[in-house]
């Protein structure tokens, strides 16, 4: 008897639901993370270090924590204590692991811990990018991607040591929690991962919960007895979930600094409150800082960013929908951090570039829902309308044609970033061959361009000679093993540290104890008629009586460059004419004569 045909079995409910989740997706959730990993790999490797708080700041204490000795700024001194060691312990972690490996160096570990952030960046815009398509359309997750894979801010950001940029992992993780309401709201769950960017890493970035707490309120208010109890219990949790992690900070800061300290408060209370000047002695930009900055990092996507709510609202009025006010609302909410985030960083006198990175997810999401909703009403025009007569393919050619430039825009600015920065990230790698252990590498000018003492093998130590800046220079962690446990440096009292950026003439070494010395030249300038160097800051790469070259790598002269090449890449061709193309420096290891 010929056998019988096997009869299918209805699916399941559990199946069925698996199904819809799947089709939710426009690609394969594990396709989307190795895209986010792929380039944020390539920023692990290539990007350079944008500000010197990330070497000052994160890299150097890590390094003492690992390796006994590194730079210290008044941040970590115990007579102001605004910097948590948890979170730099977080990161000295994978790379003392790395030590476990092959072919363990410091640089090394260096990349390891990138290539660990990076990692970590991919998961959390992964889980973003998974509410968005569930919550709102697998099209517009689509669009986050482009947005972000593209971006310089995200060339900058993804694998950046700043507490910044852990801000902005934990409020995607945030974020995904608060979208995706499937199996359930999840608002403490979302107001954890906040409360661990803000009370680990930078406290200002709790401020991008607001809006989804505020949704949680408003629905709340309006329900019956059950569910406003429901809610409570959940913000309850959130905020619990806060003071036992402000708690947890506080007991890692204690052990490092010997006295009770709660880190995220103290840089709450300097920033707002300091009475020695805060954060505008470092500088302050004019109202339009972040708009042009955000132009140059995101081109089209920022455009898109800041009209995304007006679309929205001109889709509501003019389009009929069957969308109902509750979904309405989210999509409202989901929009208003950017423009939060914006508008409280705008209005703030000093303004950096990494002070944006929290919200550069938001400003993608922002992005891809506003052109979502253009694409929608392109394509689904009255055929008597002008827009409704133009063909289909035409519109393809055109948003084709916009997105590739936006990549190619974004994808110049970023090689132009590498090719014209990134050389002292690769000028030290001689120091393994020809350096003695404990010799001093010196900075004068470019002591902000100093990438970390991972750079230094040998128990090399960076040192500081006069230039013209007249700020704090970073001091040195007290190598001395006294007292109860370890890292006895993070806790002994420092000398010449303060909170008024005044110059500290005890940073300098004489020039006499420099066996290596890193500096910049710049011949275009040197060009320039009458031109002499300033008092201390003489070209000690053209003083060849007393210093050998020993590597030098292109360094763009962004003074004698033209606004375009500095803002991306232009080639070096005989037929681009010399005013629009780069002018170059050459960034400096010079070893002293003997």
């Amino acid at each position: 008897m010929p056998p019988k045909a096997a009869q299918k079995k209805p699916p399941s409910a559990k199946h069925a639901k698996k199904a819809a989740i799947k089709n939710a997706f426009a690609i394969e959730p594990i396709s989307a993370f190795y895209i986010f990993l792929f380039a944020n790999l390539v920023a692990a490797a290539f990007a350079p270090i944008q500000d010197c708080d990330e070497t000052f700041n994160y890299w150097e204490p890590t390094h003492y924590l690992s390796h006994g000795y590194g730079l210290q700024t008044w941040e970590y001194s115990p007579d102001y204590a605004i910097r948590s060691w948890l979170y730099i312990a977080f990161h000295a972690i994978p790379g003392n692991l790395r030590r476990l490996f092959p072919r363990s160096t410091k640089t090394a570990e260096f990349y390891f811990v990138r290539y660990i952030l990076a990692m970590g960046c991919a998961f959390c815009q992964t889980l973003m990018w998974r509410s968005i398509c569930l919550a709102l359309n697998p099209r517009v997750g689509l669009f986050f991607i482009m947005a972000l894979i593209f971006s310089p801010g995200n060339f900058h950001s993804s694998a950046a040591y700043l507490p910044s940029s852990f801000a902005m992992y934990m409020a995607m993780l945030g974020a995904a929690a608060f979208m995706n309401w499937r199996g359930g709201l999840k608002t403490s769950q979302g107001m954890f991962w906040f409360a661990v960017g803000g009370v680990f890493g930078w406290p200002f970035a709790i401020a991008l919960c607001a809006p989804f707490v505020a949704e949680e309120c408003f629905f709340a208010f309006f329900s019956d007895k059950e569910r406003f109890f429901e809610a409570f219990l959940r913000l309850l949790r959130g905020v619990v979930a806060t003071l036992l992690l402000i708690f947890f900070d506080g007991v890692i800061n204690t052990f490092f600094y010997k006295k009770i300290e709660v880190a995220s408060y103290n840089i709450v209370k300097y920033n707002i409150f300091s009475s020695t000047g805060g954060p505008e002695l470092y500088g302050t930009e004019p109202w339009d800082f972040y708009f042009k900055n955000l132009a140059l990092n995101f081109n089209i996507w920022f455009v898109l960013a800041l009209l995304s709510l007006p679309i929205f609202f001109l889709q509501k009025l003019f389009t009929k929908s069957t969308e109902t006010f509750q979904s309405g609302l989210r999509t409202v909410v989901f929009l208003t951090p950017f423009y939060m985030w914006l508008a409280i960083f705008t209005l703030q006198p000093h303004k950096e570039e990494r002070f944006m990175y929290p919200a550069y997810p938001f400003l993608a999401l922002n992005a891809a829902l506003a052109l979502h909703l253009v694409l929608g009403a392109f394509g689904n025009a009255d055929p008597k309308s002008l827009i409704g007569k133009i063909p289909a393919k035409l519109k393809l050619f055109v948003v084709a044609a916009a997105l590739l430039l936006s990549a190619d825009i974004g994808l110049a600015r970023i090689w132009g970033l590498y090719q014209a920065y990134s050389a002292p990230l690769s000028v030290y790698s001689p120091l393994a061959e020809i350096g003695g252990r404990g010799d001093n590498v010196c900075f004068g000018k470019d002591w902000y361009r100093f990438p970390s003492s991972y750079f230094l093998p040998r128990d090399m130590h960076a040192k500081f000679i006069r230039s013209e800046f007249r700020g704090l220079l970073p001091g040195e962690f007290s190598e001395a093993r006294t007292g109860f446990g370890f890292w006895s440096g993070t806790w002994l009292p420092t000398i010449g540290l303060n909170d008024r950026n005044e110059e500290d003439l005890g940073k300098y070494v004489d020039l006499k104890s420099c066996v290596f010395l890193v500096d910049t030249q710049y011949p275009e300038q040197q060009k320039a008629l009458g031109w002499t160097p300033p008092p201390n800051e003489p070209d000690y790469v053209a003083d060849t009586e007393h210093w050998k070259e020993v590597k030098c790598v292109p360094f763009l002269d962004a003074a004698s460059t033209p606004f375009l090449a500095r803002a991306l890449w232009v080639p070096d061709w005989d037929i681009i004419p010399q005013r629009f193309r780069r002018k170059w420096g050459r960034h400096c290891l010079l070893e002293r004569k003997r």
